[in-house]
């Protein structure tokens, strides 16, 4: 068995293709769209062309079984630029909602309209924020009740990508407010379903791109068959919630949320973003302080400018590496005992405002005005503290993953590859093997030359 952080091939064309595109397609317009606010129908074109909008593409990504492709795909398009990359990422987060959620039949009913075809693009929306809530997933208002052949939704969400303007909206909503968060569904609620308010679209510091809104459903009606999952499944559901509710009222010990479990396996995503924020800050920085001279030389040759930066490199490849272990345990179903996921996003998130700030500070007035892109990045990476849980939510997930853990030891030591006897006996590190070692040693003087040779390639250290 070997470790190696080396991509696959595919997954190396998929990096290279993706840098090029942000390169060479979004950074070029970034700040014009920035400017006006626009939605950049013109980019989710050409990345529907390049095959980057698309359900296939989304599920091919997420049925990586190292995890990488999706965190690989996401740093390298939001270098390009925040906001367009959300745009051309947000149908994504109402898939995976569907595909975790959904019927094989609703699953193929509802996918292609999230994303549509080149030349007749759709959009979707996930509609989870309320205005009440917040990182609060538990306080949604937001309900769905059951009359006849339909639901009947009636509710108020905020901060919604898509919201409004989507094809397709998936709507988080309260069926039984007696079991909490467990009383909970997903609705499929189309476009232009009547009773859709599309209250505003939210001025936004940053990530301006993309489209962010505040939603009210007055007395939504939906077709039954609208439930992603199905009615059978949401009476198992609900049956097992009250159960669960009975056993807590004994003093039984709480079960883990599903609710939190699937927001600890996005938020690497969320994480990977963050990062092609940080990167292209660090990046930028680190050229103009090579190529700006104050004082006799280049202005990184000063320690006050080097070493922060240095700094920030270091946090960065952490974070990106807290995030490609998070991802790989999504993709291989390792459980998120100590919040791993939270941590992934914490590290990136908070690595993303400090890179961006610096960056700006290492510009001086430069950095200040928008004739280069640092004061929008800055904006950009302030989002990430707050959107899929602020960084205190995070911490607060990882305290009580740690509290339930109960000084419990890191994940290395119950992750172990299947292996044979022999490895276990014999493997490097072994008493038996470092013993047939020190016995070969004391033996070195009594044993011919050919003898000792053969020992000493078996004792050296590998050549690389």
């Amino acid at each position: 068995m070997t470790f190696s952080l080396a991509l696959t091939p595919a997954q190396k064309d998929l990096v290279e293709r993706t840098h090029s595109f942000a390169e060479d397609v979004i950074r070029p317009v970034a700040a014009e769209y920035d400017r006006k606010q626009e939605f950049p129908w013109d980019v989710l074109e050409k990345a529907a062309a390049e095959g980057f909008y698309s359900p296939l593409f989304y599920r091919d990504l997420i049925g990586d079984p190292t995890g990488l492709s999706l965190p690989l795909f996401m740093e390298e398009l939001f270098w390009g630029c925040a906001g367009i990359g959300l745009a051309v990422v947000m149908p994504a987060l109402a898939l995976s909602s569907i595909g975790q959620a959904a019927t094989p039949e609703q699953m193929l009913r509802w996918a292609p309209e999230c994303f549509g075809q080149p030349g007749n693009l759709k959009l979707a929306a996930l509609c989870i924020s309320e205005p009440e809530g917040g990182s609060d997933v538990r306080n949604l208002r937001t309900t769905a009740k059951r009359d006849g052949d339909e639901w009947v939704i009636e509710g108020h969400k905020m901060w919604i990508g898509n919201g409004g303007i989507a094809d397709v909206h998936v709507v988080n909503a309260t069926v039984d407010p007696d079991l909490g968060h467990r009383g909970q569904a997903l609705f499929v609620v189309p476009g232009g379903t009547p009773g859709i308010e599309l209250v505003r679209k939210l001025d936004k510091l940053g990530c301006r791109a993309s489209h962010t809104a505040e939603l009210k459903f007055h007395q939504v009606r939906v077709p039954a068959d609208h439930l992603l999952g199905g009615d059978d499944k949401l009476q198992s559901r609900m049956k097992k919630a009250r159960e669960v509710q009975e056993q807590v009222a004994t003093g039984a010990p709480r079960r883990k949320s599903a609710t939190l479990g699937t927001f600890e396996q996005t938020r690497p995503m969320v994480a990977a973003q963050a990062l092609g924020i940080a990167r292209a800050a660090l990046e930028y920085a680190t050229e103009y302080a090579n190529r700006r001279e104050a004082f006799g030389g280049p202005i990184i040759d000063n320690q006050g400018i080097s070493f922060p930066l240095a700094q920030l490199a270091t946090e960065i490849d952490a974070a990106r590496l807290l995030t490609w272990r998070a991802s790989w345990m999504a993709a291989a179903g390792v459980e998120f005992r100590h919040g791993e996921g939270s941590m992934a996003k914490l590290a990136a998130s908070e690595v993303a405002v400090k890179t961006t700030e610096r960056a700006l500070q290492t510009m001086g007035g430069w950095g200040y005005i928008s004739d280069h892109p640092v004061e929008k990045w800055y904006r950009d990476a302030k989002l990430y503290t707050i959107f899929e849980g602020t960084s205190e939510i995070q911490r607060m997930v990882i305290g009580r993953a740690l509290g339930a853990a109960d000084g419990a030891p890191p994940l290395h030591f119950d992750q172990a590859t299947e292996g044979t006897a022999f490895n276990r006996r014999f493997g490097r590190g072994t008493s038996v093997r470092t013993k047939a070692g020190e016995f070969a040693m004391s033996m070195k003087d009594r044993m011919p030359e050919s003898a000792q040779r053969l020992a000493m390639r078996v004792l050296a250290p590998p050549k690389k």
